[in-house]
């Protein structure tokens, strides 16, 4: 079955995560341009600030629906849909698991502000780590800590990501570096959406950063080592995400910019090559972590 549709929505973004998949098997990686198309579909019904809430409210609806009659056998009406089916009959890949990222996904509808870690951590489980935890029922494997380690390398991403559009995010009217995390340096929330820099926020940010440095280091710990090669694409896109990291940390979090930080493409493939190799050469590390 063609992929056609989903194969030009990641060509038309330059995600991180979708260079990663360019080291798997044709069909595998068939199946995550399906599964990545299908995460950037509903983020982007998410993201149409044009259109008022309950008209995207109730697009994603749709989308639930739609998935809930790809996983039942039934016919979706949405191309992505279509072309993921196969994938999700393939791999056993459950509703559960893209019910709780829809549930994820609407969280952005409304302005997010997070009170602590904890509760922003069930943010990130359900739009990265589940994720991740579909992702590795394609790549395959028979370990199951592998499950373990796709939930905290989802978080390190999401940790990565969220750092680096702190500007961007506040556009939106979203923060989600922790209030409690802020104060505790002297930083309101509203000191975020107006872009104020100050002393107290590079420490917030380099506490916050602390975190995915944290979540990085866990899921290097977590990596089955008999895993390896069945998760070299998610090494990859652990390697990709902490050169990002490392880039943040040694601008001195200047992230309140509304264009965020970026890697070039000589940098993403430096680090895929570099990650690529680590895991096909068997050396005892991740690209990551250290």
């Amino acid at each position: 079955m063609s992929t056609e549709v989903s194969d030009q929505i990641a060509q038309r973004s330059a995600s991180n995560l979708a260079l990663a998949f360019v080291v798997l098997p044709p069909d595998r990686r068939a199946a995550m341009s399906a599964l990545y198309a299908f995460c950037r579909e509903v983020d982007d019904v998410a993201d149409e600030d044009t259109k008022p809430v309950p008209e995207r409210r109730s697009a994603l609806q749709c989308w639930r629906e739609d998935i809930r009659r790809a996983c039942g056998g039934e016919a979706p009406a949405f191309a992505v849909n279509l072309e993921l089916q196969l994938f999700i009959a393939r791999y056993r890949l459950p509703f559960d698991l893209f019910n709780e990222l829809l549930l994820g996904v609407e969280q952005d509808l409304e302005p997010a502000v997070y009170a602590d870690y904890p509760e922003l951590d069930r943010y990130c489980y359900r739009v990265a780590s589940v994720v991740g935890l579909l992702s590795i029922e394609i790549f395959g494997y028979r370990d199951p800590r592998c499950r373990e380690y796709a939930d905290a390398l989802g978080k390190a991403l999401q940790y990565t990501n969220i750092l680096r559009d702190v500007g961007n995010d506040a556009v939106r009217g979203r923060v989600y570096l922790p209030r409690a995390e802020l104060e505790s340096h002297g930083v309101t929330i509203e000191d975020v959406l107006g872009h104020r820099d100050s002393p107290g926020f590079r420490r917030a940010a380099a506490a916050f950063a602390g975190r995915a440095r944290a979540y990085f280091s866990r899921a290097r710990e977590l990596l089955p080592a008999g895993e390896r090669q069945s998760m070299v694409a998610a090494e990859i896109m652990g390697a990709v995400y902490w050169k990002l990291l490392l880039r943040l940390e040694a601008s001195g979090f200047d992230v309140l910019s509304p264009q965020p930080l970026r890697l070039n493409r000589i940098q993403k493939l430096g680090c895929i090559a570099l990650a690529w190799t680590r895991v096909k050469t068997g050396l005892p590390f991740a690209a990551y972590g250290v």
